[in-house]
């Protein structure tokens, strides 16, 4: 599948699409080819006229001082290891991309370059991308490239494989690779959600539901071992409900492609993120039933994390990152779901800014986004709770191998 990355440029609301590495590839090889010409300059004279209308294959001049961004398309696969889902960014129009300071080379070299793999491009991470349209970040130094793992454990296999700088995934993940004897494993250092984000879809408007009800029934679940799915049987087993024998959870089919299989006619609910569950309302395909963030309470949900070796190194790059987000989670609690919708509408074109409105209001409402990104010990040990609930975790890890608040502490005294 093509693996495209996304270079998010606040200061003119863009979204360009665009792989660096293959970029200082292409760079590279013009460099190489005008040497090569101003050498055949040199031998032959004659052939001198041809050198001044040299241009690249691209249609840039050898000079390369184009303005825009390129789209690159990779054509193999970056994730690594047994991951079942494939990484892929939003697709979408690249658009021109030129910094504020006016720099005809599309980029500030005043800033530091990060790269960002998010488990889901998603609604439920507004403070996000309030804090890239509005242009935290590159006001705290950083030159964010963002693209969509879509998944957990392509987000983990990213920061691995060196492909991301960053991870924001489900801290399980970070726990799972830990427990497995990792000694460069992921750090969390910021946590953005506090409650579940995916809502109880059904086929008929159940205005009397309870959980009870879904005894005997088929239900598009998640992937096991992922949060969305651990949650999901969290809130059932606290009904006195078995994931196991009480109903059928149908968990082989990809993430994002549920509510695709659910208007097609497969199970009797779905489990949907945002803007998927108010599509299907939308469509006359389903109705919202239920809020899972409501019903299991607090928990961290998602969060970022960085590789031990990386967070030894780049201190000042991971405090910079999280006053950004710091600051995207300040706007949405001091705005109105209306202000929030107009600021990340760029972030989502196939959605009207009505629709995201509502959207945004259903995580307001249900107190969705943290007042601060620490991530606190409690927190931490609900987390591993469920984690061994659900099989998943045999035994207790290190909170402070795996945790640390020290940015979100300063973050919050900026």
């Amino acid at each position: 599948m093509n693996h495209f990355f996304l270079t998010m440029k606040s200061h003119n609301f863009g979204n360009s699409r665009i792989c660096r590495s293959i970029r200082k590839q292409s760079a590279s090889l013009k460099l190489l080819r005008f040497a090569l010409i101003v050498l055949l300059c040199l031998s032959f004279p004659a052939f001198f006229t041809a050198c001044g209308s040299t241009s690249s294959e691209d249609g840039e001049g050898t000079a390369g001082t184009s303005g825009k961004a390129e789209v690159v398309t990779d054509s193999g696969d970056k994730s690594a290891g047994n991951s079942a889902e494939n990484a892929s960014a939003p697709s979408g129009e690249s658009t021109s991309d030129v910094n504020a300071g006016g720099s005809s080379s599309g980029t500030d070299l005043s800033l530091t370059e990060v790269t960002l793999c998010e488990v889901a491009h998603s609604i439920f991470y507004a403070p996000q991308y309030c804090a890239i349209e509005l242009g935290y970040f590159e006001d705290e130094g950083i030159d964010l490239t963002l693209y969509n793992g879509s998944g957990a454990d392509n987000v983990m296999t990213a920061l691995i494989s060196g492909d991301a700088d960053i991870g924001f995934m489900g801290s399980e993940s970070s726990i799972y690779v830990y427990a497995q004897g990792a000694t460069d494993y992921a750090v969390n250092f910021a946590q953005l959600t506090q409650r579940a984000g995916n809502f109880l879809v059904s086929r008929t408007d159940e205005a009397d539901f309870a959980w009870e009800d879904l005894v005997g029934a088929t239900v598009l679940g998640g992937r096991a071992g992922g949060m969305p799915q651990m949650i999901f049987e969290y809130i059932l087993k606290q009904h006195g409900i078995d994931p196991a024998t009480d109903l059928t959870i149908i968990q082989n089919i990809d993430f994002g492609l549920t509510a695709a299989a659910f208007s097609n006619g497969t199970a009797d609910y779905t489990v949907e993120f945002e803007p998927f569950a108010t599509s299907l309302e939308a469509a006359g395909e389903g109705y919202v039933i239920a809020s899972l963030g409501e019903e299991s309470g607090y928990v961290p949900y998602t969060a970022y994390s960085v590789l031990k070796s990386y967070l030894a190194e780049h201190e000042d790059v991971i405090q910079a990152f999280t006053n950004a987000i710091q600051r995207g989670l300040d706007y949405v609690n001091s705005h109105t779901p209306e202000e929030i919708a107009r600021v990340i509408a760029p972030q989502f074109s196939e959605t009207d800014v009505d629709t995201l409105t509502t959207i945004v209001e259903r995580y307001y409402e249900q107190d969705t986004w943290k007042e601060d990104t620490i991530f606190t010990q409690e927190a931490f040990e609900l987390l591993e709770d469920i984690l061994m609930e659900a099989d998943e975790l045999e035994s207790a890890v290190s909170y402070e191998d795996l945790v640390t608040t020290v940015f979100s502490e300063k973050a919050i005294r900026q």
